[in-house]
């Protein structure tokens, strides 16, 4: 039987790809400390490894595809296929973002202001290309953690950060000067497993079905009984993917109306649909949206 070997992201991403693995309809089980995790599919086996590190994996042929952010593959210069952008993260579904962070109270308001400076950063190799792409003559230096605490402890003029908010960065007493990078999760494909038909099919199901998993969250259902005389106007409220669902009750001049709104509005729409003549109203969550 052919195998996908897939990556899964180790650190602050894990539990976040697990949870969403499971809502698409795979099951991880981590066993302990093992890096070989078991999944509900007999067609896939599991390796955790370092998101800094899955591009490498990725593009050597030792798994076939993976999750990771596009700021390790650029910072590894890896020549990997770019399957798909699945934006999501331990904090929320926006991308997050590399940035050049000082002092607060800092003189330094540019990247030119940085001219024969230290920079502290996860992300050496791209922080010295940034840099000398612009030609400023830079320190780089690689920051094993708490790299917020190089500036303030003066082991470091400047920090090269990710951020998803930013509040971090100012509760250590730093701001930011600029934008480097917006980074989200790939999902990435050896080249040579991905010409094969198998391979690039299964990748391609895994790929539909965590996208359609990510949409689903930012999506509810809404169910509701109209009378026939309602609908123009609860039709004129209701948002969906398409038109809303509309079915006859029994022996009635009541119709039943099915569709998928964006979370974020139920809560003002609700109100408005019961007050344009809409009974019954239930809400609930989805799986998937495709």
């Amino acid at each position: 039987m052919k195998k996908l070997k897939f990556g899964i992201p180790k650190g602050s991403l894990q539990n976040a790809t697990i949870k969403l693995f499971e809502k698409s309809g795979w099951k991880i089980n981590v066993n302990g400390r093992s890096y070989f995790p078991d999944i509900n599919d007999e067609e896939i086996e599991c390796a955790i490894c370092r998101a800094q590190e899955m591009s490498r994996y990725v593009e050597s042929g030792t798994l076939d595809a993976g999750l990771t952010g596009k700021d390790w593959i650029e910072e590894n210069e890896s020549d990997v296929v770019l399957v798909d952008d699945l934006v999501y993260s331990k904090v929320s579904q926006n991308p997050a973002r590399w940035v050049l962070a000082v002092l607060a109270g800092s003189e330094i308001q540019r990247i030119e202001d940085l001219e024969g400076k230290k920079i502290s950063t996860e992300l050496v190799n791209f922080t010295r290309r940034f840099f000398e792409e612009r030609n400023v003559n830079v320190k780089v230096e690689f920051s094993w953690g708490a790299t917020e605490a190089k500036v303030v402890s003066g082991l470091a003029d400047a920090i090269v950060e990710v951020t998803e908010t930013g509040s971090t960065i100012k509760a250590h007493g730093l701001k930011i000067i600029q934008d480097l990078m917006m980074t989200n999760t790939q999902l990435i494909a050896n080249r040579e497993a991905y010409e094969d038909p198998w391979k690039r099919a299964k990748i391609g199901q895994i790929t539909l079905l965590l996208k359609g998993a990510l949409r689903a969250e930012n999506m509810v259902a809404l169910k509701m009984n109209v009378e026939q005389i309602n609908m123009p106007e609860i039709i004129g409220l209701l948002p969906s993917l398409n038109a809303p669902t509309v079915a006859s009750l029994y022996n009635s001049d009541w119709l039943s109306v099915e569709t998928v709104v964006d979370a974020r509005v139920v809560r003002d729409l609700i109100p408005r649909l019961i007050n344009a003549g809409a009974q019954g109203i239930i809400e609930y969550s989805l799986n998937k949206v495709i």
